[in-house]
Parts: structure tokens; sequence; C-alpha cells
């Protein structure tokens, strides 16, 4: 089964990338697999609060791709796999490609303006060639009606 691996976050380019991603799944027979990441935080002197602000990242995280699943499901009907990693973005992005055969594409969203963000402006630039997948980026300025047009 094709599935389309969405890296999602608080943004709202995110939420148009899981759109598109579960479109695109909805029509292809496919499925999504939505990644939420979250950033290790930097050495503290003491531990204790160090895991604290890990933990309560990932919780948040955890609630993410809960919410994300939800609107997956309402929207589309689709059941989508919930990842949440901690640790470097594009390590842990190419990690999951490599581990899962079924992944057909990587669908992130550009915010609308400004700077596409760090997984966009990696994986487009630096990583452009070195992906086995499609990249999808999507752009954060599209609308529903955008998005259900192209997908």
């Amino acid at each position: 089964m094709r599935t389309y691996l969405v890296v999602v976050d608080e943004s709202p380019e995110s939420a148009v990338a899981l759109r598109f991603a579960a479109r695109r799944a909805v029509k292809t027979n496919g499925g999504v697999e939505v990644l939420a990441l979250v950033e290790p935080q930097e050495f503290a002197p003491w531990g204790g609060v160090q895991a604290t602000i890990e933990e309560e990242a990932k919780e948040r995280a955890e609630a993410l791709v809960q919410a994300a699943a939800g609107t997956l499901i309402a929207e589309s009907g689709l059941q989508p796999h919930l990842t949440v990693k901690i640790g470097d973005g594009p390590r842990i992005v190419r990690e999951m490609i490599a581990a899962n055969p079924q992944i057909a594409a990587l669908v992130l969203g550009a915010a609308a303006t400004g700077s596409p963000g760090p997984l966009v402006t990696h994986f487009a630039g630096t990583d452009a060639g070195a992906l086995p997948v499609p990249l999808m980026v999507i752009p954060g300025s599209l609308d529903r009606a955008g998005i259900d047009r192209l997908s």
C-alpha cells in the first residue's frame, strides 16, 4: 500500500500538507503516516529539568498527532499510523523512509510567507537528490478548495 509520510507541527502549513496527503491517499488507495518531531533539548546541568522539558514537549507532540489523526479520520475516513520521535528531524525522516518500503512520498508544508521551514529547506536543498522517494512540498497559502483541486 502506498503511504504518504507527513511531518506535522503546530503551523498552518502542516495542516495543509496533512489534508493534501489524506486526499492523495484516499484517491490512490493508500495510507498516511503522521510524524511529529520533538527537538532534543540542550544539555542542562540538572538532568531532571532537561528530562521534564523533553517529556512536556513529547506530550505536546503526542497531542498534536492525536488531533491530526482525529481530523484525518473525520475528513477522509483514513486511520493513520502515528509516530512521535525525539531527535534530529532530517535523520529521523530518512530512517523512517528506509525502515518502511511502503512510504511512497514525503509530504511537507511550506510556510505561506518567509522561510519555508527547516525540513523543506533541508530536503529541497541540501538533500534534494538523496531521498529515495519523491518530496511533495505543499504551499501553505493554499485554502481547502485549492488543496482539493490539486490533490
